[in-house]
């Protein structure tokens, strides 16, 4: 949707999510729905998989845009992808332990059989640009060996992280075998604003903000965007 205007939040201050609580990331994603509801936002998507899997349901209804939220979006697809009767998540321990990919598959396809793995070090692999490092590769090589057990037909990257571990992962099963669900994602939510009437036509501006050391996010944001200048901190 290259003629939107984007407006980010990334939490730098509370990250990782995956080890925080539900009262926590409640009281997290709140206050950055109100965050967005102050910049007049038409619809905020949750690109992230543990705040989709435990804040959704109870904070959908509090504002006045549309939500997207990428568990509940992209389930409806995976659970109709030809050939996959065994599917993998490999997602953070809050995402897993609500099962909210179980839930949500189960309500189109009650015969595909769904194995949740939690990867507790992943996201500060990345985040930590260690990917490279020995005792990285280690640490996905121990996650994938418990898949390998399941005999999954694909593999969900559970977690906007993940995917950017791809070169680590095709070390020791097929790449072909992993899935990205940001890139349903983004066709359901082009295809819903779509229908709605509420794209845009014309590109003005993006702007980046922060809860903490817009330094490193910088550098970190390197391994997917390239940002000319540094984000705003907003204290939420």
């Amino acid at each position: 949707m290259p003629d939107e205007n984007y407006l980010y939040f990334g939490d730098t201050k509370n990250m990782p999510y995956g080890e925080k609580t539900e009262e926590q990331l409640l009281i997290f994603a709140d206050k950055i729905f109100k965050f967005f509801e102050s910049k007049n936002a038409k619809a905020v998507v949750m690109a992230c998989n543990t705040t989709s899997a435990i804040t959704y349901e109870k904070l959908k209804d509090n504002y006045d845009f549309k939500i997207y939220p990428i568990i509940q979006s992209v389930c409806s697809t995976l659970a109709g992808i030809k050939g996959v009767n065994r599917l993998g998540i490999i997602a953070t321990p809050a995402t897993i332990n609500s099962h909210a990919y179980a839930k949500e598959i189960a309500k189109y396809n009650n015969n595909m059989q769904v194995f949740e793995l939690a990867a507790p070090n992943w996201v500060r692999i990345v985040e930590e640009h260690r990917i490279t490092q020995p005792q990285s590769i280690m640490q996905v090589e121990e996650i994938l060996d418990i898949m390998k057990n399941f005999a999954p037909d694909k593999i969900v990257l559970a977690c906007t992280h993940y995917p950017y571990l791809k070169s680590v992962l095709k070390k020791f099963m097929p790449e072909e075998i992993f899935i990205d669900p940001a890139i349903y994602f983004a066709q359901n939510i082009k295809d819903d604003l779509t229908r709605a009437g509420l794209l845009n036509n014309k590109y003005e501006y993006e702007k980046f903000y922060v809860s903490s050391n817009p330094e490193n996010f910088k550098a970190a944001s390197d391994l997917f965007y390239k940002l000319n200048e540094l984000p705003e901190i907003v204290n939420l």
